[in-house]
């Protein structure tokens, strides 16, 4: 990875990429620390402190912190996540959106134009959300018509840059802009993550250094777990017939379908970590200092330090993998597909026997990415279980399935755009 990032920066094209890419990350870290007029920015950092398994701390996992100190970036670019998620599964029911998805680069980029205006619709109808929360938490300084407007507005344009900044990364920066913001807000945390486990470990009388070495050698080790599965795939090999046209033939070559063992990414997670957060959060708006009766157990139930939690978490997050692969994955359009191209799978007939093994094959894979899945997003909750210190870890499953799948991504990308300068032997 180091050695093609070095050669990408031998090439004064994509230096000029890389440089402009870090400066647009720059301006997303200044953002971030631009504070919304009329807010008391000690409210939302007591949320996010004392909220337990809240979509607050969600939140400011995705905007880098931001949320907590009550910027302008704030919502960071969630309501796009949702806003293309949304989009993505309506593709599927709405015969006119899949019309424009089969349509090529133009309804893509019709597609992309409705997902941006969904966007802006949700991230404004998300602010006044978080403005009445606010309001009845008495963070807004002078509430009124107008105050209502410059806080909802200013989150709503927050949102609207940081969609701007990410398409100008994937145009005339590295690519995967979105995912690059979402990987910058992300890594801006480690250092004060590491400065909590040195603390945690080594304060006071106890210093215990063999801890922390231990806890970097597993974190090597899981990150390997996630590049291994990130990267594993299963190659369904598929033959094309020879097909003569006058004088010339076609065909006969042989390839595969790659399919993914995390094929639906950290998407599962993100609807099950959303799913469970949505109960505590409606209570701690509500009743915030409950104790006792239904508002006191559901904050005690739906706490990250709870075995039937982290239980319900995984059966939710395979349920979410084989939901989110079933509509992203169609295994008899692929089927259609090969056999109007004269492609077969060797040893198996075109058409719905084709199917039917493509698709049990994909139920297996699935099966394996989905408990590889579990076992990431669970696994923070297990070692707080173990040991209460073991919580000062704040990089859960999901940033870490973000961060090592954006870097693989990002380094893939540089790679090729080498060899598409015809850099012979550059990776070698």
């Amino acid at each position: 990875m180091f050695k093609i990032l070095k050669n990408a920066w031998g090439i004064p094209e994509l230096r000029k990429k890389m440089l402009y890419t870090l400066l647009l990350l720059v301006v997303f870290r200044f953002g971030s620390v631009i504070p919304v007029p009329w807010l008391d920015s000690s409210v939302l950092s007591e949320w996010v402190k004392t909220g337990g398994n809240t979509i607050f701390n969600i939140m400011d996992m995705f905007s880098g912190g931001a949320f907590s100190q009550a910027t302008i970036f704030a919502m960071s670019i969630s309501p796009y996540i949702n806003s293309s998620i949304i989009i993505q599964l309506l593709t599927v029911a709405i015969p006119a959106l899949e019309r424009l998805s089969k349509e090529g680069e133009e309804g893509r980029k019709k597609i992309s134009k409705i997902t941006r205006y969904l966007s802006v619709a949700l991230a404004f109808i998300q602010a006044t959300g978080l403005y009445i929360g606010l309001k009845s938490a008495n963070a807004v300084m002078q509430p009124g018509v107008f105050t209502f407007f410059v806080i909802t507005l200013s989150f709503t344009a927050g949102t609207a840059f940081l969609m701007w900044l990410g398409e100008e990364i994937t145009e005339k920066g590295i690519g995967n802009g979105i995912s690059m913001l979402i990987f910058a807000g992300i890594v801006s945390r480690i250092p004060s993550m590491a400065v909590s486990v040195w603390k945690t470990f080594t304060g006071g009388d106890s210093k215990n250094y063999l801890a922390i070495i231990l806890i970097l050698a597993f974190a090597i080790l899981v990150i390997a777990f996630v590049v291994l599965f990130n990267e594993g795939e299963r190659r369904i090999p598929v033959q094309y017939a020879k097909r003569v046209v006058g004088r010339k033939m076609y065909g006969g070559q042989s390839t595969h379908i790659p399919i993914k063992v995390t094929m639906a990414g950290v998407i599962p997670i993100i609807f099950a970590m959303s799913l469970l957060a949505f109960p505590s959060t409606i209570v701690s708006l509500v009743s915030p200092n409950a104790t006792s009766g239904f508002a006191g157990w559901i904050l005690r139930f739906f706490r990250q330090d709870n075995v039937w939690y982290a239980l319900i978490y995984f059966i939710l997050i395979v349920a979410f993998t084989y939901f989110y692969t079933a509509i992203t994955f169609n295994p008899i359009e692929v089927a259609n597909n090969m056999k109007k191209n004269g492609g077969f799978i060797p040893g198996i007939r075109p058409g719905k026997p084709t199917s039917d093994f493509i698709a049990k094959v994909l139920s297996r894979i699935t099966l394996v990415g989905a408990f590889f899945l579990g076992i990431i997003a669970i696994l923070p909750i297990i070692l707080a279980l173990i040991d209460s210190k073991l919580s000062s870890i704040s990089i859960g499953g999901t940033s870490l399935l973000i961060v090592v799948g954006v870097a693989l991504e990002t380094v893939k990308q540089l790679e090729s755009q080498m060899l598409m300068r015809h850099y012979k032997g550059f990776l070698e």
